[in-house]
């Protein structure tokens, strides 16, 4: 099965076509990156599929199940966060839990378990030092891994990651891509993430997918390569 499942699909900003004609699924347990020069529209494309914008042609069709039959949920880190202020009212501990609660059940308190996830998420992002700090008082990279830890919080059984190394150091985006592949291998998570391809991600995902610029067409216009499998 797959969990997404992406036909046709072309886009445009005004009258100026950035996407065309792409085609894309993801399958459970598969860790796929999404590559292209600068400007080549891979936000605008992870955008689609959460419906955060509408394509001009196409279909994006997401399961409403997981491999297990169970409701399928996702979890997003744009690029870039930079939406907290310094008078943003939550601590790091306070913003990570958000993302255990279930949806309509806001003021439900946090079990054993819960808090475990949570530890566990701060950890992984090296930010469990931080959890009493305001999000305000945080640098940008740091902002970046308190929204990636509060998405592992949550669980997901798909990650939509655009750029979440961004102010990362190497020793913590090795550890980073370490914790997505053990996500995929050993727990079943599917996680489609733009990034630069080098010789540090090597490894770790399963198969790129490039946005191409496309000849003869106006020169935003990108559309997908085939996807080329990784060992």
């Amino acid at each position: 099965m797959n969990l997404i499942n992406v036909r046709d699909l072309s886009f445009f900003y005004d009258n100026e076509r950035v996407l065309n004609n792409v085609h894309f699924e993801l399958k459970p347990g598969e860790f796929v990156i999404l590559t292209g020069e600068n400007g080549a529209a891979k936000s605008t494309f992870l955008k689609n599929i959460l419906g955060l914008l509408k394509p001009a042609t196409g279909t994006i069709e997401i399961s409403k199940t997981n491999a297990n039959g169970a409701p399928l949920s996702i979890g997003y880190v744009p690029q870039n966060i930079t939406a907290f202020n310094a008078g943003f009212p939550s601590t790091v501990k306070r913003f990570v839990e958000s993302g255990r609660y279930p949806k309509g059940r806001w003021f439900s308190k946090l079990d054993e378990r819960d808090a475990e996830h949570v530890e566990r998420a701060l950890r992984s992002v090296n930010m469990l030092q931080h959890q009493d700090k305001l999000i305000g008082e945080l640098s940008g990279g740091q902002k970046q891994r308190v929204s990636l830890a509060r998405v592992f919080a949550m669980d997901p059984d798909v990650f939509i990651l655009d750029e979440p190394t961004t102010g990362m150091d190497i020793e913590s985006r090795q550890s980073f891509y370490r914790l997505l592949r053990h996500s995929c291998k050993q727990h079943g998570k599917s996680i489609l993430m733009v990034t630069h391809v080098d010789q540090e991600i090597e490894g770790y995902y399963d198969r790129e997918v490039r946005l191409v610029r496309e000849e003869g067409v106006p020169w935003r216009c990108f559309s997908m390569t085939s996807s080329n499998a990784h060992s």
